[in-house]
Parts: C-alpha cells; sequence; structure tokens
C-alpha cells in the first residue's frame, strides 16, 4: 500500500498534527531559531528552551482564557499518572471524593483513586454501556467530599458531557485529554484541569496540568516529590527535565490555533465535521451511532453495522483507502472515527464518501 500524499489517521490517540506545525518542526529540527542545534539536543536551562516553554504557557493561557489564581503546569506520565497525583494531592481534609464513572478511563481514574482515601462512584452510566452521561446536580454529592472527578470526553465510548456539573464549592476536577482545546469551557468552573497532549496537542509524553492555586501544597509530607503539584509549581515545571520537544510542539500548534481564531473558531470547524459525519450515520440503512443524541462526543464518532464481521471487513477496505485506524476499541468493537482539531473536513468528507460505497456495496448484497 503506498500513497502519494498523507493518509487520514482517525486514530484515538496518537493522532494526526497540523500539517503546518509538523512542515515547521522539520523544517527547524537541525537548527532551531538560529541555535546550531535541535530542540531535542538542547538544555532546559537554556535561555532558549526557558523561551520556549514560557511561550508555550502564555499562549495556552490565551486559549483556554486561563484566570489568574491557576497554575500551568507541563509534566510527564500522561494523564494516567493524574490518576494517582490527584487524590495525593487533593484529599486535604476528610479524604473523601466523588467519581461519575462515564467509561473506561474514569473507572480507572476511581479505582486508582481508591488507594488513597474514601472514593465514592455517585454515578455511571454503565447501566446502557457508557452511551450516556448522567444527568448530575449539587445534591448528588457528598457535602464534605474534598473534591469531584468527571471525564469530560469519553475516547472509547464516544460520549462527552453537554453541561458542567454543578458542584457548589466542591473543587471540580476533570480529565480533558481527548478533548481539550477542541471547545471553548470556562476554566473558573474547575479546580483542576488535565489532559495527555497526544489527542489534539502534541505528540505523546506530555500531560498539562492547570490547577487553582489554593489546591496546591496540601500533600502529605510522605508523597514522593515528583508526585506533589508543589513542587512543580515551584519550579515552573522544571524540577526535573520536562519533555521538552514535546514542549515545544505543543507550542507550535498553540501558535497555530491562535492564528486560525482561536478555540472558537476550532469548535466551530468541529462542530460542523460531527454534523456532518453523525447526520450521515443517522440516515444510514446501515451504519448506528449507540451514543445517545446529547452526548455525543465531538472527537469520537463510534458506529457500528451491527455485523461484527462486516464491522472487520469495513475496518479493512478504508486502510486499503488510506482512512487508518477506525476500528473500535477493542472492549467495545465496531468503528471510531477520532476526528480530533486536525483532522481537516477533507478527511471527514474521505471517510463519509467511502462509508456511502461501502454500504450501497454491502445493501445490495
Amino acid at each position: 500500500m503506498s500513497f502519494e500524499r498523507r493518509i487520514y489517521n482517525f486514530s484515538a490517540g496518537p493522532s494526526m498534527l497540523p500539517t503546518t506545525v509538523l512542515e515547521k518542526v522539520r523544517d527547524e529540527m537541525l537548527n532551531y531559531g538560529g541555535s546550531g542545534m535541535s530542540v531535542m539536543e538542547m538544555s532546559h536551562r537554556s535561555k532558549t528552551y526557558d523561551g520556549i516553554i514560557g511561550d508555550a504557557e502564555s499562549n495556552l493561557r490565551k486559549l483556554m482564557n486561563i484566570p489568574d489564581g491557576y497554575k500551568v503546569l507541563f509534566l510527564q506520565g500522561g494523564a494516567t499518572l493524574q490518576f494517582s497525583m490527584v487524590p495525593m494531592n487533593l484529599l486535604r481534609k476528610s479524604k473523601k471524593a466523588d467519581y461519575v464513572v462515564t467509561g473506561t478511563w474514569a473507572d480507572k481514574a476511581a479505582k486508582e483513586a481508591g488507594k488513597f482515601g474514601d472514593i465514592v462512584v455517585t454515578a455511571s452510566s454503565a447501566d446502557k454501556n457508557f452511551t450516556y452521561i448522567p444527568k448530575l446536580s449539587k445534591a448528588d454529592f457528598r457535602a464534605d467530599a474534598d473534591y469531584v472527578h468527571i471525564t469530560l470526553n469519553n475516547t472509547i465510548f464516544g460520549s462527552k458531557y453537554s453541561y458542567i456539573p454543578d458542584t457548589g464549592e466542591i473543587p471540580l476536577v476533570c480529565d480533558w485529554s481527548s478533548g481539550i482545546l477542541s471547545e471553548e469551557i470556562d476554566v473558573s468552573r474547575f479546580g483542576l484541569i488535565y489532559a495527555g497532549a497526544q489527542k489534539n496537542i502534541a505528540p505523546a509524553g506530555l500531560v498539562i496540568i492547570v490547577i487553582r492555586e489554593d489546591l496546591i501544597g496540601a500533600a502529605p509530607a510522605n508523597t514522593p516529590v515528583y508526585m506533589d503539584y508543589k513542587i512543580h509549581a515551584a519550579n515552573g515545571s522544571m524540577y526535573n527535565t520536562p519533555p521538552a520537544f514535546t514542549v515545544y510542539v505543543a507550542g507550535e500548534v498553540f501558535k497555530h490555533l491562535l492564528a486560525i481564531g482561536g478555540v472558537a473558531a476550532q469548535e466551530r470547524l468541529n462542530r460542523a465535521k460531527a454534523e456532518k459525519l453523525y447526520d450521515y450515520i443517522d440516515g444510514s440503512q446501515l451504519y448506528s451511532a449507540p451514543v445517545e443524541l446529547e452526548s455525543r462526543s465531538l472527537m469520537n464518532v463510534v458506529f457500528v453495522t451491527g455485523d461484527g464481521e462486516l464491522d472487520k471487513r469495513f475496518v479493512a477496505a478504508a486502510r486499503e483507502e488510506g482512512l487508518i485506524d477506525l476500528n473500535g476499541h477493542r472492549s467495545v468493537g465496531g468503528m471510531r472515527a477520532s476526528i480530533y482539531n486536525a483532522m481537516p473536513m477533507e478527511g471527514v468528507d474521505a471517510l463519509i464518501a467511502f462509508m456511502k460505497r461501502f454500504e450501497e456495496d454491502n445493501i445490495r448484497r
């Protein structure tokens, strides 16, 4: 299989990056900013790299409209490490936290937190195979909980919150790994937001944390030093060597997003892409989307034919046409088209055109 053009990568992550960013990274690979070296070779203590990480933070603050009183951290370990760091740092008073389980990663986060305190699953959509987001109110959460945790977009099952739960004075924590920068949100509604970068921002190896400053500094004395947010906040994300190259790529993606009009412009494109794909699926005789209408993800579109063998043939045939990684997660089956920020409308159009041909061939049979 060979292609004269780049393929359309519908993988759940790592995912596509903007072509203009990849081209800029390519051009600077051997000589960044006249330094005579690659960012991969550069000391993270150098003045040049200090500018790179400083600009990245500044531009992320602009994109997300992050208020004063919040720290931005660029760390390693992916979102999975945050399943432990969050409870280790935020179980400050009652040692209680309420988790809402809306998919695999939310469930993993809750189970990991259970090692550190009194964790209750306040609500779950497991009863319908995670095809909806529960409706929540302040009354659903324990009044003395140290925090409430949600997973804003569910990569595997293709659902997302269409609202931000009201937790009152209880800090709201969210894993936004597969949705960060895809739509505008009010950061002030959250105590902490964390996101792995490999969906919408950069190569794997970076997790971004946006944390309210009053939530920093309460980790127990026996907390491993790397697991303490206070250490990273006090050292500007450079207590140890950060994922330097990944931060650099993230910074270039932030510049790209600002240049196209920020998150608002990207959200308009994302909604148009998702609407076009869901509209075709909903009008199809072959495909169906199992997620309830108001809970559908903008980033991960899950669909099935109802025939497992036919689903496998679909994925194989799509790959031959340069539409790759459309297979659903192994725990779900079917298909999943991850249409993150960098997926152009042309990629969605190519997928729909293929789906139409495949449907015509298989309906006739």
